[in-house]
């Protein structure tokens, strides 16, 4: 350059630089009309590019970018062969430390990108890496000037980015002549030949740029994250790049600006993201309206070979009779509504219609825009897996949304991915947000009639391609369309991307022997069926979430499971039995209903050795955690009597106790038992065989539950009054007069005659309206009178006999004769319903039973006495004090009818404990503030004669 015009550009004043910038435009242009002007050329661009790298004077490098943008201008068209030298000066000048620098590097950016248009492209990641720096420039000129520039490289991108061809490539400038590929190239790579074509030769690169995007997505700055956002917006509105194809690579951060506090960069990420999950949609349909056929090669070839060597839109072009149009005007007629290409099918309507693949009309060679572009479902979904456990509640629910929809696309496809989805889904149904809360629960649910509606063979054999005729519900029904459609993936290939996925020849189902083979295989290996082990140990570890929702819905799972497949599920060799079993302990009520109906599934649908070592494992949690049995042990009873039978529990447990050498958990365990066998509805069935004494089974029955009900003596008595042996009841009690009767004796007598009272004895008061029919049933009554103190029960009791003597009833026990007692006259309970002897009572061996229930009680006795001898009680109480409350070292009494094993105590009484507060009461009215009562008398006297 002329010495002159050098320092015109190097002037601080800017009128000085324009003009200089002027001059030097005129005389570029004038040497590039000469011959052999090309290093004269270069020489020029070569000064003013050092003057913008090297110098360290604003000015001068301000002057140095005017002088570029001046020199583009004048070479017009020629310009691509001087951009390698010209844009990375000027690029640099976006991080310079003056504001001004920035702003005119932008300035002389847009005057280059303006002229340039297309050929820009070749260098669009240095100058999106630029662009990104400067979105969030602290300088408002700066920021304006970059979305400025911003703007006019998306109209560049938008118009050119898919086919646009540089003039350095290319056999001249604005050709458009795509390189073909060899033949022996067009299955080496899972993308259409059409777009591995347009890759090759196009100026952008969409390949080069994934990477950048990738590492920028990251950012934390919401105006970089803006810029960013509206990047994506824009390449993924443009069809020919199918940036849906690399979405996994950026998914992740994208779906962070959700947790920005910027409303602006989450409303714009939603609608990234809906658009994507949109055309996911799309193309998944477009693929199932295409028939699932082979996609069609990027060059079709006709019969006339007119379609070799030209793209999509030129062959349909020429398929109309159009002329093939110039490079740069590709992009525009690829967007352009009066193109006759076939539609972007997206809904299938009236004015777009779709065609039916399956009619006879319908053409296998046309093309579908979208039916060739491969989406790694796996890929996206192992992305979305750490997003579903997000503390962010936008975050969460989107990511929730994914899995739905991706499930309903190809939810065969996915099936290995169902235990990890259920670890991290499963926790979010006790979410605290209502609108996740119920996204997780349609998630779940959904996932469920997925799994539930897999063929047999892939739920049998852990295959996953398998026929989906038997599939129903929300998502096997919408997934039998798409299961083909998605490559035959294995386990390594679910975290590979999208570039790596298998051509899409590979999705036809059944119609090629080497994919039927490779379907075959993955049968038996089982690569992409549901892992059944896997699943159920994720399930399992649900169980110690503090959460009841969570707890409650692993259950149900389970439950699920194990009707889908009985022999993969909880079998007894596995750890989950156990687990089960301490699940009762649950502090959920309706965690362990749930944990009952499953372990009663399993136990149904297996054999009764199952069965059997079922009950004894809660036998045994039972002795091993008695708060257990005394808080939940009636509910996990009757709860298992609703979903199994009655008769089979009851009959098992007697069995199991009967031989248990723990006599005290016996007693207890039978106390309860007997207690739901009185007043559970569950067991009303149970109830009416034990009052049908006539069959063989009732006797059978009878006779079992007996012999394991001697553990406990009033439980015993109440047996026989529900089987109306009231002869064999009369005779317990005078067994009873042998025992040590115990506080505990009297609580549950007490409990009794208040049952006595409740609609399960309706029959038997009835039957004390005819006491010549049942003479032995007021002999028991007036027996357990007697054995009661004067309290409460006394009086209810005593006031039903007497309700029964003032209406003049006689009530006399039978004579016996001389030569035998009754049992030997086969009466058992005396006359039998209705009036009639009962038929086949002399099965029961009665006296047996009796002896039986001697035995057992004298064993109970004899244990209690070793263990008082062990722990001997301490009495450190005055009979008579005013004392309410004595302690001994083995418990604490308090004021009731009787103390420890039948002691005395004073006042009145606690809940279900008798109390001497009643008729006939000693001391009343002497001074005393409590009478002694019956039961001290009784007690005294009891140690003075041990004495």
């Amino acid at each position: 350059m002329d010495p002159h015009l050098q320092r015109g550009l190097h002037d601080k004043l800017y009128e000085k630089r324009k003009a200089a910038a002027l001059e030097l435009e005129r005389l570029i242009r004038d040497t590039a009309a000469l011959p052999d002007s090309l290093p004269k050329l270069r020489q020029i661009v070569d000064q003013l590019c050092t003057d913008t790298y090297s110098s360290s004077h604003p000015h001068i490098r301000n002057g140095g970018l005017i002088g570029l943008a001046a020199a583009c201008i004048a070479l017009g068209p020629s310009v691509a062969r001087f951009l390698e030298d010209i844009i990375p000066p000027v690029l640099a000048c976006f991080t310079d430390q003056d504001s001004r620098v920035r702003y005119y590097a932008c300035e002389s950016m847009y005057n280059i990108a303006k002229v340039a248009k297309g050929e820009t492209l070749l260098y669009f990641n240095e100058v999106f890496d630029s662009l990104c720096r400067l979105a969030a420039d602290s300088e408002l000129s700066v920021k304006n000037g970059a979305e400025l520039l911003d703007r006019l490289v998306k109209d560049i991108v938008s118009e050119k980015a898919a086919t646009y061809v540089s003039v350095l490539q290319g056999d001249g400038y604005g050709s458009g002549v795509v390189t073909p590929v060899s033949e022996e190239e067009e299955h080496d790579a899972g993308r259409p030949r059409y777009a591995r074509e347009v890759e090759r030769t196009t100026a952008f690169s969409l390949e080069r740029f994934i990477p950048m995007l990738a590492e920028r997505i990251y950012v934390i700055n919401p105006f970089t994250r803006t810029f960013l956002v509206s990047w994506i917006i824009l390449l993924n509105s443009i069809p020919d790049l199918e940036l849906i194809t690399h979405l996994p690579a950026f998914l992740d951060g994208l779906l962070k600006f959700l947790a920005d506090p910027n409303k602006d960069v989450r409303t714009a990420t939603h609608v990234a993201l809906n658009d994507f999950l949109a055309e996911i949609r799309r193309i998944a349909e477009i693929k199932k309206i295409s028939g699932n056929t082979a996609p069609i090669n990027g060059t079709q070839t006709h019969s006339d070979g007119t379609g070799a060597g030209k793209s999509f839109s030129d062959a349909d072009s020429a398929s109309h009779g159009h002329s093939q149009p110039d490079t740069e005007d590709i992009a525009h007629s690829l967007i352009s509504p009066s193109t006759p290409t076939l539609p972007f099918v997206s809904e299938p309507s009236p004015l777009n219609p779709i065609p039916n693949p399956a009619s006879s009309t319908f053409p296998s060679d046309i093309y579908i825009p979208g039916q060739d572009v491969p989406i790694s479902h796996p890929a996206l979904l192992q992305i979305l897996l750490p997003h579903l456990s997000s503390p962010i509640e936008e975050i969460q629910h989107t990511a929730l949304t994914w899995v739905d929809e991706l499930f309903r696309i190809c939810g065969q496809e996915l099936l290995e991915f169902v235990p990890r989805v259920l670890e991290r889904v499963l926790p979010v149904l006790s979410s605290g947000v209502e609108k996740v809360r119920g996204k997780a629960g349609e998630v779940s649910g959904n996932l469920r009639v997925l799994v539930m509606g897999l063929p047999e063979a892939a739920a049998e054999t852990g295959g996953g391609s398998g026929s989906g005729d038997g599939r129903k519900g929300s998502w096997s029904a919408q997934s039998e369309g798409s299961r083909s459609l998605s490559p035959v993936t294995t386990k390594k290939s679910s975290t590979t991307s999208a570039l790596g996925d298998p051509p899409p020849s590979s999705l036809v189902e059944s119609q090629s022997p080497v994919v039927g083979f490779a379907e075959e295989k993955e049968k038996e290996k089982g690569g992409n069926g549901l892992d059944y082990a896997t699943t159920v140990n994720a399930l399992t570890l649900q169980f110690l979430n503090e959460h009841e929702e969570t707890r409650v819905a692993a259950l149900d799972w389970l439950y699920w499971l194990h009707k889908k497949a009985p022999t993969k599920v909880l079998a007894m060799d596995d750890g989950t039995f156990p687990v089960l079993l301490k699940t009762l302990s649950d502090p959920s009520e309706k965690v362990v209903t749930r944990d009952l109906q499953l372990l009663a599934l399993v136990s149904s649908s297996t054999s009764d050795d199952y069965f059997t070592s079922f009950m004894l494992n809660l036998v045994s949690l039972f002795s091993t955690d008695r708060r257990l049995l005394e808080i939940r042990g009636s509910l996990i009873v009757r709860q298992l009597c609703v979903s199994l039978s009655g008769e089979r529990i009851y009959r098992t447990l007697a069995e199991i106790l009967e031989r248990d050498d723990d006599l005290e958990f016996a007693g207890i365990m039978v106390q309860n038992l007997s207690m739901g066998l009185i007043t559970a509805p569950e067991l009303g069935d149970l109830r009416k065989r034990l009052r049908n004494l006539e069959t063989k089974d009732g006797q059978l029955l009878f006779t079992s539950l007996y012999r394991s009900w001697c553990h406990n003596a009033v439980a015993t008595f109440s047996l026989c009054l529900l089987a109306q042996a009231y002869e064999q009841a009369s005779n317990l009690l005078q067994i009873f007069a042998d025992l040590e009767i115990t506080v505990s004796l009297l609580i549950q007598v007490d409990k009794l005659v208040q049952l006595l009272e409740s609609p399960v004895f309706t029959y038997l008061r009835l039957q004390l309206l005819e006491p010549e029919k049942y003479p032995y049933l007021f002999k028991c009554l007036y027996g357990l009178l007697m054995l009661l103190p004067q309290s409460s029960a006394f009086a209810t009791l005593r006031n039903r006999l007497n309700a029964v003597n003032s209406m003049g009833f006689i009530h006399l026990a039978p004579k016996t004769s001389s030569t035998g007692s009754v049992f030997e006259r086969g009466t058992g309970g005396g006359v039998g319903v209705g009036g009639k002897g009962r038929k086949g009572v002399d099965e029961i061996k009665w006296p047996e039973l009796l002896e039986k229930f001697r035995n057992v009680q004298l064993r109970h006795e004899k244990a209690r006495r070793a263990a008082t001898l062990k722990n001997p009680p301490v009495f450190a109480f005055d009979p008579l004090s005013t004392n309410k409350t004595h302690e001994t070292p083995n418990s604490t009494f308090k004021e009731s009818g009787v103390g420890k094993d039948g002691g005395p105590s004073r006042g009145g009484s606690t809940p279900g404990t008798p109390t001497t507060a009643g008729p006939g009461a000693i001391g009343k009215g002497h001074g005393r503030s409590k009478s002694i009562g019956l039961a001290n008398r009784l007690y005294q006297a009891r140690q003075k004669r041990k004495e």
